[in-house]
């Protein structure tokens, strides 16, 4: 009786053991106790992540062009005139500008 519970206790430490291996505290707690190098990685990120975003949104709002210059073509009445609508906002604002 003695022996199973200590053979779960065994199991159960060496399961807790291998999960905090896995998740890699040994490596986070290293990079508290270094923050330059955290700084550096958290800069390195975040200008990956703002050259990502950017990429995504000129592809986005290209594709978003592309689209309304297609359906401009077409002239259907209803987009024509939404299109239209929007080209005489922009030249109000840009002569309110100017």
């Amino acid at each position: 009786m003695k022996q199973d519970r200590s053979e779960d206790t065994y199991n159960l430490m060496m399961k807790v053991a291998d999960q905090l291996e896995r998740s890699r505290i040994a490596q986070y707690t290293e990079l508290l106790h270094r923050p330059w190098r955290l700084i550096w990685l958290n800069i390195l990120s975040g200008t990956a992540r703002g050259v990502g975003i950017a990429i995504g949104f000129t592809f986005f709002a290209a594709t978003i062009i592309y689209v309304l210059q297609l359906l401009g073509a077409l002239n259907l009445p209803i987009v024509g005139d939404y299109i239209a609508d929007i080209v005489r906002i922009v030249q109000r604002q840009l002569e309110l500008n100017y």
